[in-house]
Order: C-alpha cells, then structure tokens, then sequence
C-alpha cells in the first residue's frame, strides 16, 4: 500500500466503523483510511467504503470539513451498480421456467422493438450490452434538466422512440454499452411494476432492506446530498428506465450483503440465479468479458475480478469482489465524477487498487 498522505489528515474527524471484528489487530482500517484520504483529496464532499476479508465485514466513511460523515446506514443513490440485481431478477426468472436468455424481448404491443438483420433481440442481448440499441433513448438525450434527465420521460415516450430508433449492429453482434436496453430488460420482466420486482425478488431475500427506488422518512433522514463540481444537485428520477440503476437508492451494509453472496452464492437464497450471472458469455475488450450485467477481468494468478461501476447526477459507485480470494470492496461518494481519456474515475480506481491490496495479503 503507498505510504498515507504527510501532514494533517483530509478526515474531519476519526472514520466510522461498524461490523467490524478485531479491526486493529491487522492493517485494514488503516487501508480503507488511506482510500478514503484519497477519495476526498480527489473532490469527493463525503466517502464510505466497505470491505469484506476473510468471513468479516468492515466499514468506514470519511468527510471534508463541515460534512457529515457518513456510515454503513448512509444512503446514497446506486446507479448502473443497480443493473447487477436486474440481472439477478432475469437469472431468477430463467431458473424458475418463467423465461430463457434466449427468449426475444417481447413488449405491449404499442411498443416496436426494432430489429436489423434475421435475429429478435433477446433477454441476453439486453443483459450482456450486445443488443445493438444506443445507450440512451432520444427523449432522455433531448432532456431540458440536465441535472435531472430521466425524470420527465413516459412510458409514451418510450414507445414514440421505440419506432425512431435504429439498432447499430446485429443483435449479439458486438459489445455496446445500453441504458436503454438494461431498462427495457426490466420492463420486458416486469412492465411498469420494476422497481416493486427489483425490491421483492432481489432485495429482500438478501435483507437488502435500504435498496430501493422509494425513499422511506427514515432513510431521508440518513441519505447523502448528491454533489455536482461542488455544487448541490438533486437525486436522479425514473419509473420507465430504472432497471438500468437510474433512480436506485442504497447503503454500503446493504451493499455487502449484496457482495456476501456473491462471494459464497452457496450460502444464499439466490444461489442458482448469482452463479448465472457471474458465468462469462461475451468478450467486450481485451481483457474484459460480460457475465449478466457484471464485468469480468482477470487478475495476477488466473484469478477473476467482478466488477460493475455506476453513477447518478451526484454520485458515484463503484464495487469489485474476487470469489478465490473471498474478499470484496463497495466505495460510494456523494459527487458525480467521470473518467478522462487517459484516466479512469476515481472512485472506480481506488475500489480496484484496494481489492487488490486485499488480494494480496489474502491467503492463497
């Protein structure tokens, strides 16, 4: 790990943990401290992280001066992390005979799905990125709140950009990252009742109980201000695209739930549906395949990291797990951030270089 930053510490005041066990009788806390320092060094108003080693969990948040730290129970908004647990949903679907990954998107009839070439798009082409649709239907592109983009878009929207839009490739041709297609995956599973399914097939059987796109008063009180180069933005808003992760809100213990059973699916109630999902079906880049929804890239040793990012108006997300090792990583900010050319987010590279610091004082 690089040596802590000199001088005095970017923490307002000592980070707060929770779920953890004989914390300082090893180097963690100091670990998770050192991201934190450089997740706000790197802008961020507020930070929590939260790790999982060795069967514990371990949690920490941090803030700038005058910001309230946050905790395990903060609630930030998710983003495209979100698209996992629709992939989850899809999984249980399947394994319950109540679809297959080959099955063609199939909508109300006053909604075209567009097709090139001989094949439907199917509900693996959605899950995996491959289905040919842009990334964003043409009515949230044309959004006159920027700071809140999904949140005029209809049902009738959706169907009027349907019959506009043109698929770029084949369906299962090729990689092309799709909001628009993660949301319509949720409608084609559950039309205009995604949020209720997200929360009743996949939250709740985890005791993932702060997952949710219905912000309860109790969690109002807990919940993180979103932050946009400095300034206060409002929470992202969505009811027809948010299968995509648009409009999800959740913490960093409900996070870890999440993340336990990836790590030990043997020990879930989602078992079969989690290993679905991590199978690899589509190399997207060198060095980088699809599962359902999740990303794959290798690490030292033949190993695999699991990974999925996301983002909102104003925040940013990001968690990775490496199952061999049995360790994993969840780090949410509360500012919008995104990658450059030649850098990526911060919060995306302070996830993976501690995953893998973990990593390597990991057995083997």
């Amino acid at each position: 790990m690089a040596s802590a930053a000199t001088g005095a510490s970017l923490l307002s005041g000592p980070a707060v943990a929770a779920d953890s066990t004989d914390a300082a009788a090893d180097t963690l806390p100091a670990q998770v401290r050192y991201t934190l320092d450089q997740a706000l060094a790197a802008g961020s108003p507020s930070a929590v992280c939260g790790v999982i080693r060795g069967g514990r969990t371990y949690v920490a948040g941090a803030a700038g001066k005058g910001k309230r730290t946050p905790d395990g129970r903060t609630v930030f908004q998710l983003g495209s992390i979100g698209k996992t647990l629709t992939a989850t949903a899809l999984a249980l679907a399947v394994g319950a005979g109540e679809t297959r990954l080959d099955a063609p998107l199939t909508l109300p009839a006053r909604f075209p799905i567009p097709r090139k070439g001989p094949r439907r798009i199917t509900l693996a082409d959605l899950a995996t990125h491959s289905s040919g649709l842009p990334r964003l239907p043409r009515g949230v592109l044309d959004a006159t709140n920027p700071y809140d983009p999904y949140a005029h878009y209809t049902l009738d929207g959706l169907a009027a950009d349907l019959g506009e839009t043109t698929l770029a490739h084949a369906p299962g041709e090729k990689y092309a990252y799709s909001n628009l297609g993660f949301g319509l995956l949720g409608q084609a599973l559950a039309f205009d009742r995604v949020d209720e399914m997200l929360r009743h097939r996949v939250a709740a059987p985890l005791g993932m109980t702060d997952t949710t796109t219905t912000l309860r008063p109790d969690m109002l009180l807990r919940k993180s201000l979103g932050h946009m180069q400095g300034q206060l933005v409002p929470d992202w808003r969505d009811s027809v695209l948010s299968a995509a992760g648009t409009s999800l809100y959740s913490t960093a213990n409900d996070m870890l739930r999440f993340l336990a059973a990836q790590l030990r699916p043997e020990r879930s109630p989602l078992r079969d549906a989690i290993e679905l999902t991590q199978r690899p079906r589509l190399d997207a880049a060198e060095g980088l395949r699809i599962g359902l929804a999740w990303n794959l890239s290798p690490l030292s040793g033949g190993r695999t990291m699991t990974w999925h990012n996301g983002g909102t108006g104003g925040f940013s997300t990001c968690t990775a797990f490496d199952r061999e090792r049995g360790t994993a990583v969840v780090m949410m900010v509360n500012t919008w951030s995104q990658e450059t050319e030649t850098k990526p987010r911060p919060v995306d590279a302070l996830t993976i270089d501690l995953l893998r610091e973990l990593d390597a004082a990991a057995p083997a």
